[in-house]
């Protein structure tokens, strides 16, 4: 063989199918490569490294000790670890605020996601938003960064792993795979490892901790990192190894994903009566508030026909919000087109101010767009008024 470039394609196809099936048994999926992130680390003695997902990332669990296993591993090396884990989000929310949270905040040379519990409990999502939020996330991560390393992983909850033991795939990791797969990315299925241990007797739920695990939990999830880590970066670097572009295949799974997907500031909103921009008096307000978000200025509203407009470029447009007990029902529309309403309470409303991103239209012709907003005198019945309260405005 002469052409030097398929002999390095082949012999790279050999060694991850090699570790793949080495790998099966601990439901470890190895794609493509993790060889941009060791010359950082090895090479350049410097590295950056992002960890995206909800509670389970923003906790002290799996990613300290990720963390720590890399800088055993590198000693010498200087890095950086950004926590972007923001508790309830999913991965539709993760791709809208990818640019504020992780892009913004240098090269990543290492990029950690966890999203499949969220999108089921949290955001209920159906397989077209799973697949919208993972796939806009890694093709505008590579997109700004190509040399960027990206692994997933699975979690899991009581229903995730009673489908698992019934032999069936949660609709959530089953969609995160699929992207996985297109676009050549590694997974670690640490939810079918939990149901191979407790199947086998060497591990009970309870031991886990549940679906925000336990010390015990954290290592199992750290531990098939690390083994992936030790197997893809085995034997020595090359002396002349140099950094390759991941490849963007043509072929995208979702044409309207959220590859785009970006925060667009409240003070853009063209008011027309009844909305604020300030921060909230939160002690008046009834329901939960987490830390992160009660000194920020928002833009809200607590009474029916609060109106306003916001002129945006894109093909989805929608708002991150905060919904708490008193969140209500708002219209909206998009450029003079029909009026769809939207609930913004969401079943952990009751007792917080729940962060959550609610998307008005999603499939609209690219190009510029006006959206127009409004407050209603409709309400769940679980909720005790008419309140939006929006961090951000989001499009894609």
């Amino acid at each position: 063989m002469n052409n030097p470039l398929i002999l390095a394609i082949l012999i790279s196809t050999i060694h991850s199918l090699a570790f793949a099936e080495d790998a099966m048994n601990r439901n470890i999926h190895f794609r493509g490569s993790l060889d941009n992130s060791r010359i950082q680390f090895e090479k350049n003695k410097k590295g950056h490294v992002v960890f995206i997902g909800g509670s389970i990332t923003e906790m002290d669990g799996y990613r300290p000790m990720v963390s720590e296993d890399l800088q055993k591993r590198f000693p010498d090396t200087k890095f950086t670890f950004t926590n972007a884990g923001i508790s309830s989000t999913c991965s539709a929310s993760g791709a809208f605020r990818l640019e504020e949270h992780v892009l913004k905040t240098g090269p990543v040379d290492l990029f950690f996601m966890e999203f499949a519990v969220n999108d089921d409990q949290d955001a209920g999502h159906a397989r077209r938003e799973c697949i919208r939020g993972m796939e806009g996330i890694i093709r505008h991560a590579w997109q700004h960064n190509p040399n960027m390393d990206i692994v997933i992983t699975h979690f899991v909850n009581p229903g995730m792993l009673q489908l698992l033991q019934g032999g069936k795939e949660p609709l959530a990791m089953e969609s995160h795979e699929t992207v996985a797969r297109n676009y050549g990315v590694s997974t670690i299925h640490l939810a079918q490892e939990v149901a191979d241990q407790i199947k086998a007797g060497t591990l009970t739920w309870q031991k886990f901790g549940g679906t925000h695990p336990k010390p015990p939990g954290n290592r199992i999830c750290a531990d098939l990192i690390k083994e992936m880590l030790e197997s893809a970066w085995k034997g020595d670097l090359a002396a002349d190894a140099v950094m390759k572009p991941q490849p963007l295949p043509e072929t995208v799974i979702d044409p309207n994903h959220y590859g785009n997907g970006r925060f667009l500031e409240i003070k853009s909103a063209q008011i027309k009566n009844s909305w604020t921009v300030s921060v909230p008096e939160w002690d008046k307000l009834q329901g939960g508030k987490r830390g992160r978000f009660t000194n920020i200025p928002i833009l809200w509203a607590e009474e029916p026909e609060a109106e306003l407009t916001l002129e945006f470029e894109g093909k989805a447009v929608g708002a991150y919000i905060l919904a708490g007990p008193d969140a209500g029902i708002v219209e909206a529309s998009v450029d003079g087109g029909p009026v769809k309403n939207h609930q913004l309470f969401h079943r952990f409303s009751g007792g917080l101010h729940y962060p959550r991103t609610v998307i008005f239209e999603a499939d609209l012709k690219p190009g510029k767009h006006t959206l127009k907003l409004r407050t209603t005198g409709e309400k769940n019945p679980k909720s005790s008024g008419h309140a939006m309260r929006i961090m951000q405005f989001v499009a894609n």
